[in-house]
């Protein structure tokens, strides 16, 4: 039997963190097993679902690179489907309809409170004569009331419930709509879907579930459900601890493979390795290795990683992803070549495309203002000479190479018999606008040689600015 995994998320809101580990997960089993990934949106809850969430469920999907194979299907648009199935159950008295009120069933839970029983449904009208009425109803699913259900949870293990614990559960509202755990009883069931793999916040509706399955005749998938995402606190991982939607993490500037590679070993393990292509995830992935407990986010671990992707990846890739970030800043035409050289060299101090991309900006565009700081600092009255010298001899250049570049810098050291901090710390926030960045024989190679003149005017200006308002 071939297997078929699913990713079904409710469309309303942003992919978060905890789903996109789900997707994975489903994908990487289906992959394995050189199965199929259906993607199917759950938007049945018409008040809180909006295009937007399920426009960010595929931008999401789309820029982790997790792809389906069947899909997606909208659950909005197999309500006649759940209509058969429902009318199917009640003529085979395995459904029933419910005419208790709101109130009625609040009187009841709290009357069982008062005893210390379990709140719940008491099945009253489970063996009424199912007549037609003009009285409101919603439609029960008539659970059986011996036995157990038993779950081989390939994460949790074995679960057994009774069916004593279980009451009717709602498959059909009184308007008539469907209820979560019965549409995607039917989902699963139309799709073939072989494993079912998801968060363990669905422990609780996976006995429901499979009951109505059986009830249906239906094969029942295998169910593996997954421990939370933790934030470094020990407590569910929510907005309050910074980025959790998916998409969130693109505008934060980490690539996609560090993010999957991040989330694959948040909460499953391959021995002691950290770091995964994408075969390798799906070759040594297996469900037996999902950990039981929760895991918790930790956000210097995957700085750490999309570094390492970023030092490491197919330089034509990262280009990609940071030329995003650099039209973000109005860049929209930086040399592909200029990028090739400077990647590898600021990649070892910077660990995010965002930060990546303003720290380069310089080399494209012009700058208005210059780091505080670094200006205050460097740009003194004392610079100017050292400046002038060095300009004029960029200018003299009939070369612009970093050899030429590096002799020029030396030169004045030499003539003027001053350090390296003298000349080339002036120089850096003159050309950069602050005080960090590789090799300056290199950036100024890069930025070329009217442009590297060009910022020593401006700088020669603002230190005769600077002059002025001291006297």
């Amino acid at each position: 039997m071939s297997v078929i995994t699913r990713f079904a998320p409710s469309p309303t809101g942003y992919l978060h963190v905890g789903g996109a580990r789900t997707a994975l997960f489903s994908w990487l089993y289906a992959k394995k097993t050189k199965g199929q990934f259906v993607l199917r949106i759950e938007d049945t809850d018409l008040e809180r679902s909006t295009e937007e969430s399920v426009q960010a469920i595929f931008d999401a999907m789309q820029w982790l690179g997790l792809d389906h194979d069947i899909g997606p299907f909208y659950q909005t648009k197999r309500f006649d489907r759940y209509q058969e199935v429902i009318q199917q159950l009640l003529e085979q008295g395995l459904a029933y309809r419910c005419y208790h009120t709101t109130e009625e069933l609040n009187a009841m839970r709290e009357a069982q409170k008062a005893r210390g029983d379990k709140p719940r449904y008491d099945g009253s009208c489970r063996e009424l004569e199912q007549t037609s009425s003009d009285k409101p109803f919603v439609i029960r699913f008539k659970n059986p009331i011996d036995g157990s259900v038993v779950i081989d949870d390939l994460v949790k293990g074995q679960i057994e419930i009774k069916n004593s614990e279980l009451d009717d559960l709602i498959i059909a509202r009184s308007d008539g709509s469907p209820t979560y755990n019965f549409t995607v009883v039917v989902d699963d069931w139309d799709m073939g879907i072989t494993h079912v793999i998801r968060g363990d916040d669905h422990v609780n509706n996976t006995p429901r579930q499979i009951n109505i399955l059986k009830a249906l005749g239906a094969e029942v998938p295998k169910y593996a459900h997954v421990p939370m995402i933790l934030g470094p606190d020990g407590k569910r991982l929510s907005k309050r601890h910074g980025a959790v939607g998916v998409m969130q993490y693109r505008e934060e500037g980490y690539l996609p493979k560090a993010l999957l590679n991040y989330l694959v070993r948040l909460g499953w393990s391959h021995g002691d390795q950290e770091i995964f292509s994408m075969d390798e995830m799906i070759e040594h992935f297996e469900l037996e290795g999902i950990n039981r407990a929760p895991s918790a986010f930790n956000t210097e671990k995957l700085n750490w990683l999309n570094q390492h992707y970023m030092k490491n990846s197919d330089i034509n890739e990262v280009i990609t992803h940071l030329n995003w970030h650099l039209e973000k800043n109005g860049i929209e035409d930086a040399n592909t070549e200029t990028l090739k050289e400077i990647i590898p060299l600021y990649a070892e101090r910077i660990d995010r495309l965002n930060v990546l991309a303003d720290a380069i900006a310089y080399l494209f565009q012009d700058f208005e203002d210059y780091d505080n700081n670094a200006s205050k600092k460097h740009l003194k009255v004392s610079a100017d000479k050292p400046l002038m010298l060095l300009q004029s001899k960029f200018e003299a250049l009939s070369e612009w190479s970093r050899d030429a570049i590096q002799n020029c810098i030396e030169e004045v050291m030499s003539e003027l018999e001053i350090g390296m901090g003298k000349i080339g710390m002036p120089l850096r926030v003159a050309i950069t606008g602050g005080g960090q960045s590789p090799n300056l024989d290199v950036i100024c190679e890069l930025l070329g040689k009217e442009k590297s003149i060009q910022r020593l005017s401006k700088a020669l200006d603002w230190i005769e600015q600077r002059k002025l308002r001291q006297n």
